[in-house]
């Protein structure tokens, strides 16, 4: 199929349409749930008040905005796809913003700026009579006459169009992680596989064995490890593949209408497998053998091959009972720094596709009893 033909086929998959609207209209669709922003989305606000100010200096001063991007489902409603940042800063300013559980979030006060430093202070609705911190009735009117483009993915578009849309627009901006675009896609696709994700990150085990900072855990990386995990073991990677588009098609294998993952096996292997490193090796499971001692940092290269191979063997390994289990792995870990496949694909120079395809096949065979 030549370029021209794919470029066609694709376009068919993706039925759009769009139109400005002004900023009121949008905070009525809100207040009638006409558009809603999805609680697990509602999270990831996380604007200071510096941006959230200049953004409503920007609709003051009638500076044009970039589009918000909505999904329309089958009985028409909106959900946000992409404007998280700017759609709450808004409503959180006139005090219609609804936190993650529904409750009503408390109204935000604007800083000064170089252009209005009066906006100093302000708020939508002053505090008080007396107090004279409102912005007044004529700049509320400026917000909500400013005009923003939607841009609107019908529901009869391909159904994984708007999850590659909303990768497309949040991937790699400075607000979001890999994960955390990945886990609100996830929450779309199947909203009971991502609280099972959630549920095995939350682990105890798990979580002293991958021992992440807490800036890493912030961004996810704990739930991004737990689905590394899982589709390691159940989804065969495809050398070459980048590591973030393998995740990325995992997530879509393993929570769509065509998965045939049994979350009881899977969560009762995941259990089994870190309550076992845990009582081995503490928190010292993916550190570096000196030949003294484990140290350093978490190793992904060392979570791939010993978590798989534990997993794929926990049966076996169970079998050799206490204290056997725990030197066992120990012992392995150990001669991992001497195997010659894994001394070659592990570093800082070798590039995540190579060390996928090479160290993920090491584990299930290394780890054998």
């Amino acid at each position: 199929m030549s370029l021209e033909q794919e470029i066609e086929v694709a376009r068919k998959q993706v039925v759009s349409d769009g139109y400005e609207m002004s900023f009121g209209e949008v905070m009525n669709l809100y207040q009638n749930r006409e558009i809603v922003i999805s609680p697990d989305f509602q999270r990831l606000f996380r604007w200071d008040p510096s941006r959230k100010t200049r953004f409503i200096e920007s609709l003051l001063l009638g500076i044009p905005i970039p589009p918000i991007f909505v999904y329309q489902d089958e009985s028409g409603i909106w959900e946000l796809i992409d404007g998280l940042q700017r759609l709450s800063t808004v409503l959180e300013f006139a005090g219609l913003l609804l936190g993650e559980n529904g409750e009503a979030k408390e109204p935000s006060t604007l800083e000064g700026t170089n252009f209005l430093p009066s906006l100093a202070g302000k708020r939508w609705e002053p505090s008080s009579e007396e107090t004279g911190d409102g912005i007044g009735r004529s700049q509320q009117l400026q917000i909500k006459r400013a005009r923003v483009r939607v841009e609107i993915l019908k529901q009869e578009s391909d159904p994984q169009a708007k999850y590659e849309l909303f990768q497309r627009l949040n991937t790699g901006g400075a607000s979001l992680s890999e994960q955390e675009v990945r886990n609100c896609i996830a929450v779309m696709i199947n909203r009971e596989f991502h609280e099972w994700l959630l549920e095995r990150a939350a682990l105890a085990e798990f979580q002293t064995v991958v021992a992440q900072t807490d800036t890493a855990r912030e961004r996810q990386s704990i739930v991004e490890l737990a689905l590394r995990f899982v589709a390691f073991r159940n989804i065969p990677y495809s050398p070459g593949l980048d590591v973030h588009e393998y995740l990325d098609d995992a997530l879509f294998r393993l929570a769509g209408p065509d998965s045939t993952l049994n979350l009881d096996i899977e969560a009762d292997v995941f259990t089994r497998t870190f309550v076992t490193l845990e009582e081995a090796l503490h928190d010292r499971a993916f550190r570096k053998w000196d030949g003294n001692s484990f140290s350093g940092k978490f190793l992904m290269s060392l979570f791939e091959v010993v978590a798989t191979g534990v997993a794929a063997n926990i049966d076996a390994i169970e079998q050799l009972g206490e204290p056997g289990a725990g030197a066992f792995i120990e012992q392995r870990c150990k001669d991992l720094w001497n195997d010659p496949t894994f001394t070659r694909n592990n570093g800082a120079g070798i590039r995540g596709t190579t060390r996928l395809a090479n160290l993920l096949p090491l584990g299930p065979d290394f780890f054998r009893p």
